[in-house]
């Protein structure tokens, strides 16, 4: 079974959690980014991800105002390059998400 390392996707969208939602929103489009990975310095402090964006948009908030912080997950679960891609897939299912942050 493979790695994470060895199919994980090298490039990797960060932010901050006082960046705005639309900001954050037209760099992921740009980039062609499924989620960014919302860091305090060195510290991960969650993930903010499409469905997050969706969340916003809906609740009828300025995007513009409301913040990456009010709208990510904290304390996001996360995996190490050494994973193997079974173990990963598991998490991801069992606990309904599709993105895992690799650290």
């Amino acid at each position: 079974m493979p790695t994470l390392k060895e199919i994980m996707t090298p490039e990797v969208f960060v932010t901050t959690p006082s960046a705005p939602v639309a900001e954050v929103a037209a760099s992921m489009l740009k980039g062609r980014f499924g989620s960014a990975v919302v860091m305090e310095g060195s510290v991960l402090m969650g993930i903010f991800t499409e469905r997050d964006v969706l969340r916003a948009a809906a609740a009828r908030v300025d995007l513009t105002s409301s913040r990456v912080s009010e709208w990510m997950t904290g304390d996001p679960v996360t995996a190490s390059p050494e994973m193997d891609t079974a173990e990963a897939t598991e998490i991801m299912m069992s606990q309904g998400f599709r993105h895992l942050p690799v650290m």
